[in-house]
């Protein structure tokens, strides 16, 4: 058997792609690449440098193109969900290198509010008054009858004129006849507002969503609320008062002021002039809490609005002289008259909103 001596062995330098014995990345696990290195030339003197600048960018384009596209990648959806922040546009500028040429930054448009609003809300007008009706003996003013326009649905809110279905005033006091003004509004898209005087000039009342009828169940929307309302005093005026002790009054001329106060009610007739302080009304509204369907009772002896726990929020007898307020779970209301839970009726009016 020939032996083949004179075959050369072979050397390391024929397999470049594996570490020289003893190197400490041996312990380290490799994957073949069929590809060459530019690595391998500098770990190989004997092999011809067949690597280049151009390839040298090839290299260090693959080691850093995962980076980049992940940075790329954050960069489009910050600038997709918002306008770019200061950070944003700090990392656009380092990485812009290395980014792909599709990672474009895009700088969202600046949302401003509509300029069109809608229109706002002609005045009142209150219609239906006799003129033998005196003032005093009118319940709703147009101060009072926006604050409640303002919680009215929208529908009846571009309604700018109130009408009066009844009066005890102009029709008698009989709860009937309320109920029988009430009846040719019945089926109408329409809102309706009870005003009530207790005994104490107290004005109260209540929003409901239907005319007023006799029915043997509770009927109603959640659109009803109570209401009440009084008149603050008004300040004083301060500048008819003496100047401090530290005031300088050397030039000042001598002067007396006599100032006059008169108790106003929420409706009085008294004119005032431009330059008085004018009154303050206080709006307290109870809306709808969701607790119960018990909105509106009617039967021929009595009228309710809100219920609950064996309390009703307004309750008037049907001869309209009596009347009761309790808290009441429909509106989560507070006692509607000062009176406390029974008050004496000195007026009530039924008014009607809609076309």
């Amino acid at each position: 058997m020939q032996r083949l001596s004179n075959s050369p062995s072979p050397t390391r330098s024929q397999f470049p792609s594996l570490p020289p014995l003893g190197d400490e990345s041996s312990s380290a696990i490799y994957t073949r690449d069929t590809s060459p290195s530019p690595l391998d030339n500098d770990k190989d003197p004997g092999r011809k440098d067949s690597g280049s600048p151009k390839n040298e960018g090839s290299f260090f384009q693959h080691i850093t193109y995962p980076v980049s596209y992940t940075f790329s990648g954050l960069l489009r959806r910050l600038s997709a969900d918002e306008a770019p922040t200061a950070l944003a546009r700090a990392l656009s500028a380092n990485y812009n290198g290395t980014m792909a040429p599709s990672a474009t930054f895009y700088d969202a448009p600046k949302r401003h509010l509509s300029p069109f609003q809608p229109p706002p809300l002609t005045p009142l007008t209150l219609s239906g008054y006799r003129e033998s009706t005196t003032l005093s003996s009118r319940l709703l003013e147009k101060a009072l009858a926006e604050e409640i326009r303002l919680l009215v649905p929208p529908r009846v809110q571009l309604v700018d004129e109130w009408k009066l279905i009844y009066s005890l005033e102009q029709n008698g006091t009989s709860l009937s006849s309320l109920y029988s003004l009430s009846d040719e509004y019945r089926g109408k898209r329409g809102g309706f507002v009870l005003v009530v005087r207790d005994a104490s000039q107290g004005i109260f009342g209540a929003y409901l969503s239907d005319p007023p009828q006799p029915h043997p169940h509770y009927y109603g929307t959640g659109e009803c609320f109570l209401w009440s309302a009084f008149r603050l005093p008004s300040l004083p005026d301060l500048s008819s008062l003496p100047p401090p002790p530290s005031a300088d009054t050397t030039h000042m001329q001598r002067s007396t002021t006599i100032a006059t106060t008169k108790k106003s009610s929420l409706n009085s007739s008294t004119p005032r002039s431009g330059t008085s302080t004018p009154d303050r009304i206080r709006f307290k509204a109870f809306p709808y809490t969701g607790e119960n369907d018990y909105t509106i009772f009617c039967q021929q002896s009595f009228l309710s609005i809100g219920g609950g726990d064996g309390h009703y929020g307004l309750w008037l007898d049907n001869n309209l002289a009596r009347g009761i307020s309790s808290p009441c779970p429909t509106f989560g209301n507070a006692r509607l008259s000062d009176e406390g839970e029974k008050f004496g009726i000195l007026g009530v009016e039924l008014w009607y909103i809609g076309s």
